[in-house]
Formats: C-alpha cells, structure tokens, sequence
C-alpha cells in the first residue's frame, strides 16, 4: 500500500526486456545521495526475466513500485507513469542508463532554485554494452534556455532519461503525444519551451548506454521524420496558428504535409532526413530509401548528394548508387 507522505520525487522507468542491464540501472537509482524519491518501474509485458528482476529489488525496497501489464508501447507508458506518479518532480529514467550518484540531489536542488524553469536535464557520457565508457566521450550539451532554443532545429539537445521536470507542467501539456512516435521527447520539449524554461546543467549526471538495438538506431528515419515535424509544429505554434497535429492519432504522411504546413513543408522534412542518415548508407538503402530519391529528385544540385550515390557503391548497393546518380544526372541534362 503507498503511504500517505508525499515524496520529493517520482523517477519514472518504462521497462520493456532489459534484463541485461536493469540490475545495474536500478541500483544507481538506490544509490543516489538524495533519498526522498519514490521509483516507478512499470514493465510493459516484457517477456524475458525483468519483471522477477523489478519485483525482486520492490520487495527489498519501499521505495519502488512496481505496475506491470501487457505490451503497450513507450508512448502508452509514458503516460501512464505521468498518472501513477506523486511527487511534484518526475525524474526520466531508462531501463539500460546508469544515473550519477549525486543526480537527483544536483537537479531537485537546481530546480527549487530556479522556479522560472519547467525542467533541467544535464550532459551525459556515453557507455557501451558492458558498461565501458572510453569509446565515447563525455557530451557537453547547451546549458542556458536561450542557447538550447538556438539549437533545437539541428537536434533536440536535451537527453530523454536525463531530464528531471515539474509533472503539473507536462500534465498541462497533455503528456506525450502518441503520433510522434520516437521523437515523442523532442515535440515535448518544443511544446514545454512555449510556456516554461529549459536547461542542462553542465555535469555528466547520467551514462546513457549505447547498443545496437536501441531506438536511435532501429528507428532514425522514423524518428528524424517526426522530429522534422515537431519543428513546423513548433513554428505554427509560434506564429499564433494552430498546430495541424495537434489531434492527429498518427502522423500524417509525407505527401500530406504541403496540405498541412504550406508548400515546401515535405521537401523540409525529406532534407531534415537526409542530413541526419547521409552518412548510413545501409539505412539510406533500406528504411530512407524512397525519402533519398524524392529528395535526389528534388534536390539535385547538393553536392552531398553524389557523395552519398559514392556511399552507397562502396556499401554494396551498386544498383541503387546508378539509380540515385541517374536522378542526379537527369536533373542536370
């Protein structure tokens, strides 16, 4: 049964099979120097061992709750643990992150200071499967409100599981939005910088572990698509109209976004893509295949565009290197 004392802060984990690396995850969150938290662990149908896992360390641990239902998705979860949570603060928390000792203490103390702020993340280091840092530095990310606005269109700038925020804020907001699957973090972060402040504090105060099979790498074109349109969604906010994707269950298509935003609203969305993936030839290939040709089509004085048919020839895609030099070399006759 949960008490009736109000804790100082909610740090909320969606867990989906992270047996591998949740013990590590849930200690660092016991570890922290700063104790007056409750931990929300809701595992969302996963099936391999993390549920035994999770209610293992709940029955040693009154701080943590477990919930645990059939798949929903990230989103769904998200959302939900919005709900469960009590506290005024909601510290994000990946299921395969490790937290700094002295995280939560280091942003409820920032936040208590800095009332105008609606949420501070920090900067990160990066760890890799076995929990090796080395490989990947440490990341310095923009501090101040102002830089991290300045900054927003080339990225979000702000890690998701670092992130502490005041709940009524994003309640307000109406939580996470299901149609921007895998950028539901950077359409939140656009809509909470329209009414609050945003900041970073300039300290390593989370691991984010980096493996193959993580949403940033499974997902890029699917999450550079939504992130694109989190931006106009942005932009339309911002110029006093109202957001086209503001009751959209799922994202509209590509060729529906000149109808939506104005002309040139797709051609935006395919380059944003483009930039983001240039450099992976086998996800060009694969996932951003048809998005590279209409921008080839559309595009084709970008000298970047010839650098990346040469990607994909020397990536083993020689059919699909002529095709894209073709639409070059039509655009050019």
């Amino acid at each position: 049964m949960i008490g009736a004392a109000t804790p100082a802060i909610s740090v909320a984990t969606s867990v989906y099979n992270a047996e591998r690396y949740l013990p590590a995850a849930i200690e660092s969150v016991l570890a922290q120097d700063f104790g007056d938290f409750e931990f929300l662990l809701l595992d969302d149908g996963s099936t391999d061992g993390s549920r035994a896992i999770a209610a293992d360390y709940a029955a040693r641990d009154a701080r943590i709750k477990l919930v645990s239902r059939e798949n929903r998705g990230l989103i769904a979860s998200l959302n939900e643990l919005l709900e469960l949570a009590r506290a005024p603060l909601i510290a994000r928390f990946d299921a395969d992150d490790v937290c700094a000792p002295q995280r939560l203490g280091r942003q409820k103390a920032w936040l208590d200071q800095h009332t105008a702020h609606g949420l501070v993340g920090s900067d990160t280091c990066f760890i890799d499967a076995q929990g090796r840092t080395g490989k990947h530095p440490e990341i310095s990310r923009p501090h101040e409100h102002l830089e991290l606005l300045a900054n927003f269109e080339a990225g979000p700038n702000l890690c998701h599981p670092a992130v502490m925020y005041r709940r009524r804020i994003v309640t307000a907001l109406g939580g996470y939005r299901a149609a921007y699957r895998h950028a539901e973090d950077i359409d939140l972060w656009l809509r909470m910088s329209e009414v609050t402040m945003l900041a970073n504090l300039p300290e390593p105060l989370l691991y984010y572990r980096i493996t193959p099979d993580q949403v940033s790498s499974r997902h890029v074109v699917t999450q550079a698509i939504n992130a694109a349109i989190a931006w106009l969604a942005h932009g339309e906010r911002a110029g006093g109209r109202a957001d086209p994707t503001a009751t959209c269950p799922i994202m509209p298509q590509l060729d529906q976004l000149d109808g939506l935003f104005g002309p040139g609203a797709a051609d935006y969305v395919r380059r944003r893509v483009f930039e983001r993936v240039q450099y992976s030839p086998q996800v060009l290939a694969d996932e951003g295949w048809d998005i590279l040709l209409r921008h080839a089509a559309d595009n084709g004085s970008d000298p970047q565009l010839w650098r990346t048919a040469i990607r994909l020839l020397r990536a083993g895609q020689p059919r699909k290197a002529g095709q894209v030099a073709a639409a070059l070399v039509g655009l050019a006759a």
